[in-house]
This record gives C-alpha cells, structure tokens and sequence, in this order.
C-alpha cells in the first residue's frame, strides 16, 4: 500500500514537472517566436520582402557578417593561442588568465562598449592619436568590430581549455621524442583531437556575435546606412511604429538561431558530448 502511494506520488511530481517545463518553454520561447513570424507577415509578403530586401537592411545584414567574421576568426585564433599556453605551459597566473579570458561574460556589453568610448574618445590621448592620423574607430566599422570581438572573446577558448586539459598531452611529448617540430606538433597532433571544440565554439561564438545589441549600439552612433547592425536596424524600425518590418528583420536574426541550435545540436551528437569533451 506505501509502495503504491510512493509511487503515484512521484508520478503526479512527474507530470507536474513536465507539465511546468512545457508551460515555461510555451510562454517564454514558442510563443515569443511564433509572434515574430506572425507580425513579420502580418502585413503580406510584399510587405514582408519589401523589409528584408530594403538597402538599409541589406546593409545592416552585410555590415553585421563582417563584424561577427572578423570577430569569430580573431578570436579562433587567440582561443587555440591561449588555450595552448593554459594546457601545454607551466606558468605562473595561469588562474588570473583564465580570469582575464572570462571577463567579457561578466561585464555588462554596454559597459564595455563605453570602454571603447573613453578608450578611442576624442577626450583621451589614443582617440586623438588616431584622429590626428586620420583613423576612425568610434561610430565606424572599426569600432563595431572591436566590440563584437570582446563579447566573443571567451568562446572558443573556453571550449579547448577543458578539452585539451582533459585529453592531456602524452601524445604531444611522445612527437616531441620521436623529433615533430613545432608546427608538425600542433597540425597534425593537437589541431585533429580539438577540431570539434574548435568547430563548436566557432559555431557559439558566431552566434553571440550576430545578435550583439548592447556593446554595439554604444559604439556605432547610430548612422543609418553607415554603422548600423541588425539589432539596431531592427530597433530604429520599431522605434519608428514600423512593426511589421521590424518583425520582418527580425526574423532573418531568428533564422541564425535556430541555424546555431541546429549546428550545436548536431556537434553534439557527432561528439558525444558538449563541445566534443
């Protein structure tokens, strides 16, 4: 007889958890969805074409590839160079760089974007530095670029440092005895063992990069045509009651997402783990 409570007690706490699960995922992730698709084509699909194929869109699209390209490429390297020194040195402060490497996911993006600011500002001696030599980093592509770079700073390194520091690195000492060089040692042993964590956070950095909002909208100054990325495109619509072609814009960042869960999904799957440890 308590057996069989017990167990109809922890099938009703069953149900009722999944039961909570599926409202929360209803409530704040398929219907937010399902009410950008609808209002995108509340208006027709004219309207709808008419939003994403707009100049202004088109080049906020370009302009936002661009910054999260660059940004992924410079931080795929700097993420493979830092987590070979974390893993294959001995070193002192080694915690302090991964402190360091960690900082973007705690500082606010708006606070870093006013970094750039005070950094490139026409106040302080760098930003008069570059004016003087005709450099524009502020409220120009430059400026987009270095703060999508530090957003997506942490990424792919935080996906090989764990990797690499659980695979070890016998394999690396035992080409280092039978006479690899340096390059042969990192393309043909290291770069092959972590090409699915490379790979995955490519895919979460790119991700990151291509709905920044915050860091961006301080540094970019809000030129329309010049500076604008997506997410600020999409904002100065809506600000301007355009809601059908907001939605519309929108949905060309929503169709990133569900291309980033795809892509994670799947390397999760080809790993057998997330970021293939």
């Amino acid at each position: 007889m308590g057996s069989t409570a017990a167990a109809w007690d922890g099938a009703m706490i069953r149900r009722l958890l999944i039961a909570g699960a599926v409202t929360f995922l209803v409530l704040f992730l398929v219907l937010p969805i399902a009410v950008v698709v609808v209002s995108a084509f509340s208006q027709g699909w004219a309207v709808y074409w008419g939003a994403v194929s707009d100049p202004e869109a088109l080049g906020a699209l370009r302009l936002t590839l661009v910054a999260a390209a660059v940004a992924v490429g410079v931080n795929t390297v700097f993420g493979l160079a830092a987590a070979w020194l974390v893993t294959q040195y001995q070193l002192r402060g080694k915690n302090m760089l991964i402190s360091l490497i960690d900082l973007p996911f705690t500082v606010s993006p708006v606070i870093s974007g006013l970094i750039f600011v005070l950094l490139f500002g026409s106040r302080s001696s760098v930003g008069q530095w570059c004016i003087g030599h005709g450099i524009k980093i502020l409220f120009a592509t430059p400026g987009i670029i270095l703060a999508t770079c530090f957003v997506t700073l942490p990424f792919v390194a935080r996906e090989l440092i764990p990797l690499m520091q659980t695979q070890g690195n016998q394999e690396e000492e035992a080409a280092v005895m039978l006479g690899a060089t340096g390059w042969q040692l990192f393309w043909k042993i290291t770069v092959p063992k972590i090409k699915w964590g490379i790979v995955y956070g490519v895919v979460l950095a790119a991700g990151r990069a291509v709905g920044e909002f915050g860091a961006v909208s301080v540094v970019s100054g809000h030129i329309r045509g010049q500076t604008n990325t997506l997410p600020l495109h999409i904002e100065i619509l809506y600000n301007e009651y355009q809601f059908s072609a907001a939605f519309a814009v929108a949905t060309i960042l929503l169709i990133f997402a569900l291309l980033t869960l795809v892509v994670k999904r799947y390397l999760e799957l080809k790993t057998g783990h997330r970021g293939g440890r």
